[in-house]
């Protein structure tokens, strides 16, 4: 029979593996959302550095959503897709800015900065899994939620580098 302390710890391992399992859930219905989504996005981008960096995203985002069919499998659960509302706010909000700004530098800088939304909401996601994954032992979890990570913010960095080295100022010149 565990004691009182032994079953407290055991039902919290086990919520915070439920929790695990949730945004696993989640970041793989925004990893395809988000496909489909830069797709979108390249066809209404104008600057050939922010297309570059978008096909360059939707090869990692595949490649991403099948890192974590694997942790499904190391999870030992049915690989399932969980709707997230925030990021459909911030999709909404990639199709509000399509649709009511000119194509042009204003709409990509603009594109930039809600892809940087979506890429610091997956960067804390995936942190959140790493961290999760390292409390409940899944060194194989860890290792590639660690290169995700790394790539997460490593797309981040690139559309820094693009919206500062010319888009921003570009845009900053349509308004003079």
């Amino acid at each position: 029979m565990l004691s009182n302390i032994a079953k407290e710890h055991h039902d919290e391992a086990g919520e915070l593996r439920a929790l695990f399992e949730k945004q696993l859930k989640e970041l793989y219905w925004a990893e395809l959302v988000m496909v489909d989504t830069l797709k979108s996005v390249i066809s209404h981008t104008m600057s050939k550095d922010l297309v570059a960096a978008l096909e360059t995203h939707i090869t990692q985002s595949t490649a991403h959503a099948e890192r974590l069919e694997k942790l499904f499998a190391i999870a030992g659960i049915e690989t399932e897709e969980r709707h997230y509302e925030a990021l459909s706010c911030l999709i909404k909000e990639v199709k509000d800015l399509i649709q009511h700004t000119n194509r042009g530098v204003v709409r990509d800088a603009g594109m930039i900065a809600v892809l940087q939304k979506v890429e610091h909401y997956e960067i804390a996601c995936y942190g959140t899994m790493r961290a999760h994954a390292i409390a409940l032992r899944e060194e194989d979890a860890v290792t590639l939620l660690e290169l995700t990570l790394q790539e997460e913010k490593d797309h981040d960095s690139i559309l820094s580098d693009i919206a500062e080295s010319h888009i921003n100022v570009e845009a900053a010149d349509k308004e003079v």
